[in-house]
């Protein structure tokens, strides 16, 4: 995935807010003019959390590329204020208290190993997002999300599987697929205010 630009990464979490914002005042969204590039196909995540304790108050997305990028930040967006099972939805008193940012994906690529082992090998803690697969079980943690809570690569593996609903060591299991991705992730610094590119080395 080329690099997003910053003025990219600004219009892409202005708009999360904005229809969000718009569809609690009106119930619908008004037209946007996308850049050029948010008509290829890209996978995206909108994340909600409170300003300033920073707690999680919503996340949704789309894992693969299978929508423009338009369309797929426009509906993860709303989900992710609106639809997230974990949460009740976004009130309009929220939304002076709450930071949006947005994590475009680049396509996930299954990691591919002869001893299981050896995928500890394979992921970097703060450059990649992994996805645990196992028929019908598939959970997603995103790149920032091992850096926030400190953990090892195994445990990274581990809480996704814990996320897909699988036993914590089911990455040792060949029947279960890892995927991993990176992503280029823009956030507001504050309830509308500057936006930033967040930089998540560890």
């Amino acid at each position: 995935m080329s690099m997003y630009s910053l003025k990219e990464g600004e219009f892409a979490v202005k708009t999360a807010r904005r229809v969000v914002e718009e569809f609690m005042e009106k119930k619908e969204i008004s037209s946007i003019a996308f850049p050029g590039r948010f008509y290829e196909k890209s996978g995206v995540f909108t994340t909600i959390s409170t300003y300033p304790a920073k707690e999680l108050r919503g996340c949704i997305g789309y894992p693969e590329p299978v929508l423009p990028l338009a369309e797929a930040l426009v509906q993860s967006a709303l989900s992710a204020a609106f639809s997230d099972p974990r949460f009740p939805p976004l009130r309009k008193e929220e939304l002076d208290h709450v930071v949006f940012e947005v994590s475009i994906l680049t396509p996930p690529e299954e990691i591919k190993v002869t001893k299981r082992k050896d995928i500890l090998k394979e992921v970097k803690i703060g450059v990649h997002g992994l996805i645990a697969e196992r028929g019908f079980y598939r959970g997603l943690l995103l790149p920032q999300v091992p850096v926030e809570w400190n953990w090892s690569v195994e445990e990274f593996l581990s809480q996704t599987c814990w996320k897909a609903g699988l036993p914590m060591d089911c990455w040792l299991d060949e029947n279960t697929k890892i995927y991993r991705f990176s992503a280029e992730i823009f956030e507001e610094e504050e309830p509308r205010g500057k936006i930033r590119r967040k930089e998540i080395e560890d």
